[in-house]
């Protein structure tokens, strides 16, 4: 069946089960916003994005993400019970034929793709989607391929997504009508009862949280990268709202990617991706202009709110959800690397908001700190953020990625500890997040402050300054930096209650503890070390 919409067909899905001949293949950008438009799927902002919203799911839904439990798992996946659950291969199969049987009976669009910049480790994939926003967006996320490599186009993994089919729970082993389940021996993502784009992008990144460090002996990692004038790359890791975006954005270094990499065997640093998922609540031009930028023709804007009566987004508009996003193509950065692959980094940054007031802005971590901090993933919750979060809570979430990681957090933590020595690469941990006293009493540290600090640590300025250890944390904190006031290096000087800042160091540093309860059987002494005085 061919439309006004349609490129070349390059193949059909029933290998995959789906006798569907209503199919749209590859198509451009610009088709895709058109039909979006002709369908009322969506309106056009004025910076020219499409802007689109993704009904009941505006996030993930990780308590519905499942691995099916095979040979090729059963023995390697951390079955933690949690973020790791285990689905029954038979249930599973089951319930894949009731989705491409369902598929059958859709328009749909197919998308072929890359993952992974480096040709060494490059995994072609292919998403099928009921909605055409969302092949725009894996158009925009994954390796655009060039037009003869299509020609015999062989995906390893397939994505499937049915934002309307709706599971039956008891009958079809899921928690709720939605759910995104994995399975590495069909190498397939089968997304139901969500529209979120966030479950695609996501499902291949856990993915290849698997292959690559069991099969490729390469150490992936949720993080952003970027590289200076001089070759130098640098690592940001850090939960969602620290600032890994926003600080790799660097108008002085290129952009590699902005949020999952590989570190390969041979000291590479890859990009996964082929774009950008930016977070764009309480967006600026004057805060961050290369992501304020890049939202132009072809980004897709998500559960955004226009100003009345106009176009404009009301980036400080909320009433969706707070996770407002912006997914664009890397090229609509103008800083960027081509390949998006960087040499051996020589600097690593843990970044964390730290609610509490009580962490450094910037500290130098050993190889055991690095690894305990890296296998804690701490953040700070702050009130309004979620439901029934009234004060700061702490945060913590394995490898700052425990949603997308199926090994056990140590195997991470070891190759990380290997490449640091192996390397001799530094690694710092980095408080985004308030100084002068907790949430509600401090303020948030200051962008200027902390970019000064990054810049500082990738220059080599803070490599012959002194140091002096935190009390409780032992994280070797600079007694100076440029740019930055000497009072605002040491957290507890910047408190006008020494005392409540004793008290609340302890507490977090309790808090960090008990988290640490679920991995130390399996940690080793070096990073067992890594952890604060009790």
């Amino acid at each position: 069946m061919q439309t006004k919409y349609d490129s070349a067909k390059t193949t059909s899905l029933e290998n995959y089960g789906i006798k569907n001949d209503n199919i749209h293949w590859n198509l451009s950008p610009e088709k895709l916003v058109q039909i979006c438009l002709d369908k009322n799927q969506g309106s056009l902002a004025s910076s020219g994005a499409l802007a689109v919203n993704t009904g009941k799911f505006t996030g993930r839904s990780p308590k519905d993400r499942f691995i099916v439990k095979d040979e090729i798992s059963a023995d390697r996946v951390w079955w933690d019970g949690n973020i790791n659950q285990p689905f029954d291969e038979a249930k599973f199969d089951t319930l894949y034929n009731k989705v491409v049987a369902y598929l059958s009976t859709k328009e749909l669009y197919a998308r072929d793709a890359f993952a992974v910049a480096d040709k060494t480790y490059q995994v072609p994939l292919r998403v099928v989607t009921e909605l055409p926003w969302v092949s725009l967006f894996a158009y925009n996320m994954f390796i655009r391929p060039k037009k003869e490599e299509l020609e015999n186009f062989s995906p390893e993994w397939i994505v499937l997504q049915a934002p309307s089919f709706m599971a039956v729970p008891d009958r079809d082993g899921t928690r709720q009508e939605n759910f995104t389940i994995l399975s590495f021996k069909r190498k397939v993502v089968l997304i139901g009862g969500s529209g979120y784009t966030g479950e695609v992008k996501k499902g291949i990144f856990s993915a290849l949280n698997f292959t690559l460090p069991v099969f490729k002996k390469t150490f992936p990692m949720h993080c952003s990268a970027n590289q200076g004038e001089k070759g130098d790359t640098a690592i940001f890791f850090g939960l969602s709202g620290t600032g890994k975006t926003t600080l790799s954005a660097d108008k002085n270094r290129r952009l590699i990617g902005d949020d999952e990499h590989g570190w390969t065997p041979d000291n590479k640093i890859f990009n996964i991706e082929g774009g950008c998922y930016a977070k764009v609540i309480d967006l600026s031009a004057e805060k961050e202009p290369e992501i304020f930028g890049a939202i132009k023709k072809g980004a897709l804007l998500e559960n955004v709110i226009f100003k009345k009566d106009t176009n404009e987004v009301d980036f400080e508009d909320v009433s969706i959800t707070q996770n407002t996003r912006v997914s664009y193509p890397i090229h609509h950065i103008e800083n960027i690397k081509v390949p998006s692959i960087g040499e051996n980094p020589k600097n690593i940054f843990f970044l964390t908001a730290d609610a509490f007031g009580v962490l450094p802005p910037i500290s130098k971590l050993t190889p055991g700190q690095a690894a305990y901090h890296f296998i804690s993933g701490y953040t700070a919750k702050v009130a309004g953020t979620e439901e029934g979060v009234n004060e700061p809570l702490p945060s913590f979430s394995a490898c700052f990625g425990a949603p997308f990681m199926p090994l056990h957090p140590t195997k991470y933590a070891e190759m990380l500890s290997a490449k640091m020595k192996e390397t001799n690469v530094n690694v710092w941990l980095v408080n985004t997040g308030w100084t002068g006293g907790p949430y509600g009493i401090g303020n948030r540290m200051k962008l200027k402050y902390t970019r000064a600090m990054i810049n500082a640590a990738l220059d080599g300025k803070l490599n012959d300054v002194e140091y002096v250890n935190h009390p409780i944390f032992k994280l070797a904190m600079p007694t100076s930096c440029e740019s930055v006031p000497t009072e605002v290096l040491s957290p507890k000087d910047t408190w006008s209650d020494k005392e409540a800042y004793d008290a609340k160091a302890n507490e977090l540093a309790k808090s960090f503890h008990k988290n640490f309860e679920t991995f130390k059987d399996l940690a080793n002494a070096e990073i067992l070390n890594g952890a604060p005085i009790q």
